[in-house]
Formats: C-alpha cells, sequence, structure tokens
C-alpha cells in the first residue's frame, strides 16, 4: 500500500467516522440522561435518508402517518394519566373534607377545583406538540404535493423537511415506549430497545419498500491536490460533523437547558428535587439524538446506498465508537467514532471480508479493562 492508498483510505476512514461520531454522541446523550441504550437510532438514519431520497423522487413521504399514529397514541396516553390524578386527588380532597367535617365545602366544588388537572399546562402543550404538529405538517405535505412537486423544492427545504419528519418521533417514541418503563432496570430497557428496532425496521420495509435509496449530493464538486482528489460531500461531512461538534460543546457549557440535561445525567432524583423536568429532559434528549440520526442519514445518503434495514449496522458502529469512550463523555465518544470509521477503512482494503468482525472486536479489549479498572462492578453483578 503506498502513501496515495493510504490517504484515500484515511479519507474514507475520516468521513465514516464523523458519522459514527454524530451517531456516538447522540447515544452517550441519551444514556446519561434516560439511561436507555438507544439501538433505534439507526432506524433515525435510515429514515432521513430514505426519506430525503424520496423527496427527490417526488414520492409523497408517509413516514407522517406514522408520526400523526404516534402522537395520538402519547396524546391519548398523557389524557389517560391527567384522568388518573384527577380521580386520586379528587378522593384524597373528598377524605381530607370528610374527616374535617366542613359542610361548607361540598364534593361538587371539590370536583370543581380538582378538575382543572385536565387542563393543566402539559396536557394543553402536549396536545400541541403530538397531535396539531403532525396534522399541520401532514396539510403542508398534502398541500405541496398538489399544487407543486417535492423534486422541484430547494435542497435546503427537503433536509429542512426530513428533519421535521423524522426528528419528532425521537420524543414520541420515548413517551410512548420509554416513560413509563423509567424506573426499569438497564436490561429491561435494553430488550425493549431491541423490541423498538425491530418494529422500527419492519415499518421502514412498508414505509420505503426493499429497494434501496441514494440522495443527491450535497456539494456537487471535486477538490484536487496533485494525485489526492476529495469529493464535495466528503468535505460536507466532514466540516458539518465538526461544527454540530462544537455548537454541542457551546451548547452545554452555556446553556440552562444543557445543564439541566447534565444534572439529570448526574442524579435523576436530585434533579427532580431541585425543581428539574426529569421528563421533560428525556424527552430533550431523545429529540436531539434523533434529530442526529436523521441528520447523518441525509449526510450519508449520496455517498451510499440505503436500505431499510442498513440503520442497524450503521447504528451499531456508532455504538462501539460510544462503548469506546466509555459512554461518559462526548469528546471521547467522538474520538473512539472516528477510530472505528478509519479501522474500518484499513481494515476493508486489508481483510475486507473480516471488516466487521475487526470493528465489532474493538469493543473486547475496552471492555476488559474496565472489568479490570472497576472490579466493583462485577462483584455487584454476582451480588445480583
Amino acid at each position: 500500500m503506498d502513501a496515495s492508498i493510504a490517504l484515500i483510505l484515511f479519507q474514507d476512514g475520516c468521513v465514516t467516522g464523523a458519522v459514527y461520531a454524530l451517531l456516538a454522541v447522540g447515544l452517550v446523550l441519551v444514556f446519561s440522561v434516560t439511561r436507555v441504550i438507544f439501538i433505534p437510532q439507526g432506524e433515525m438514519v435510515t429514515y432521513g435518508a430514505l426519506t430525503i431520497a424520496g423527496l427527490q423522487l417526488n414520492a409523497f413521504p408517509v413516514l407522517i402517518y406514522l408520526q400523526i399514529v404516534l402522537g395520538l397514541y402519547v396524546f391519548a396516553q398523557e389524557s389517560f394519566s391527567a384522568y388518573k390524578l384527577y380521580r386520586q386527588r379528587l378522593s384524597q380532597r373528598v377524605r381530607q373534607h370528610a374527616q374535617a367535617n366542613d359542610a361548607q365545602h361540598q364534593p361538587r366544588d371539590v370536583a370543581k377545583g380538582a378538575g382543572t388537572v385536565l387542563l393543566s399546562r402539559s396536557l394543553a402543550l402536549c396536545f400541541a406538540q403530538f397531535v396539531i404538529y403532525p396534522l399541520l405538517l401532514w396539510a403542508s405535505l398534502v398541500q405541496i404535493s398538489t399544487q407543486s412537486s417535492f423534486a422541484q423544492m430547494s435542497l435546503l427545504v427537503q433536509t429542512l423537511l426530513t428533519l421535521m419528519l423524522v426528528a419528532p418521533l425521537g420524543p414520541m417514541l420515548y413517551k410512548s415506549v420509554f416513560e413509563p418503563l423509567s424506573d426499569a432496570s438497564i436490561l429491561v430497557l435494553l430488550i425493549v430497545s431491541v423490541a423498538l428496532h425491530l418494529s422500527l425496521m419492519g415499518l421502514g420495509l412498508w414505509m420505503f419498500g426493499a429497494e434501496g435509496g441514494r440522495s443527491k449530493a450535497i456539494l456537487d464538486l471535486h477538490l484536487d491536490w496533485g494525485s489526492f482528489t476529495m469529493s464535495g460531500q466528503s468535505l460536507f461531512v466532514v466540516l458539518s460533523s465538526a461544527l454540530i461538534m462544537i455548537a454541542f460543546s457551546l451548547f452545554f457549557h452555556y446553556s440552562m437547558t444543557a445543564k439541566a440535561l447534565r444534572a439529570t445525567a448526574i442524579n435523576r432524583l436530585g434533579a427532580s428535587l431541585m425543581g428539574i423536568n426529569v421528563k421533560r429532559a428525556g424527552q430533550l434528549s431523545f429529540l436531539l439524538a434523533a434529530s442526529l440520526g436523521a441528520f447523518s442519514g441525509i449526510l450519508i445518503g449520496p455517498i451510499t446506498t440505503i436500505y431499510y434495514d442498513s440503520g442497524f449496522i450503521i447504528g451499531l458502529k456508532g455504538f462501539v465508537g460510544a462503548i469506546l469512550g466509555g459512554l461518559a463523555g462526548y469528546p471521547l465518544a467522538a474520538a473512539g467514532a472516528l477510530w472505528v470509521g478509519l479501522m474500518e477503512s484499513y481494515i476493508s482494503f486489508w481483510a475486507s471480508a473480516y471488516k466487521e468482525v475487526w470493528v465489532f472486536s474493538l469493543i473486547i479489549p475496552v471492555l476488559m479493562w474496565r472489568s479490570f479498572k472497576h472490579p466493583q462492578l462485577l462483584e455487584e453483578d454476582d451480588s445480583l
């Protein structure tokens, strides 16, 4: 292998590693806040890539129907929880007034005061977020499909529309699947995450079909430096990933919302006692992770053909990068994902048949090192 081939492989490794870094950061964010290993983030990649590819072929995005169904289910779930809370508070107030023998306050007055639970701000926000938003987006898509063409829209509009279709699935999946199991063990959450991945993969087959999709390049140009050639799309992937990392760093250092996320990641109980809405933090973490996954699909769509089941392998490599970073820090997760991309690129040149084996075996020495560094974790597992 000469220097030119090594440079080309280095370029490919940096491009794929940049995509894996975005996924690794999303996985670390979700796991630190909610203890969920978000395996379906790979489906967010495929949904993003195939959605923008379908828009460029003037296909109506059927993903909006999944968003509408999930939104209605989440609102029904929240309404039922609000009704249970209403009944609970009503019964408590009735008992309190009965014990006090207060004849001036009848249960009717008590019910009137407790009925404000159903009209609470959280339920109204839930209705606007999970019902009104998908319906307005569906109406806009119908109007665009009847009056103009999705393919005629600019690439920026197609990208924004794809993010608007895919990113809200994150909070919806959290509210409908993971929030009711917030007190469950990590093993239970992992099993549920795997089941959700299989369900979303089947829905992807129904929505997008078995044929793969490939979107148009965002930057259709080539840069030549002697014998080295770099495509504009590869340069865009690396630069956009770096800019997103910088934006995340600034967000987590200077934003109060990010500080709330960090507090939730450190101590959920302490954060809730300090007035932080832990459930809202979980929704935000899933929203950011789904946005990163969808944008990763938009970035990788012009480089390779994406199928409905391609997200599992892509997301798993992002998970390997997060494991190399210890599932704790965002810079370490990004560095581990970049290392995974470089290793995949060079190993595919020497032994392409064993590329996946070598990449996934990278987590073995990391797990062994962590087991020797933290032996108390093994003692806790044995005690269980």
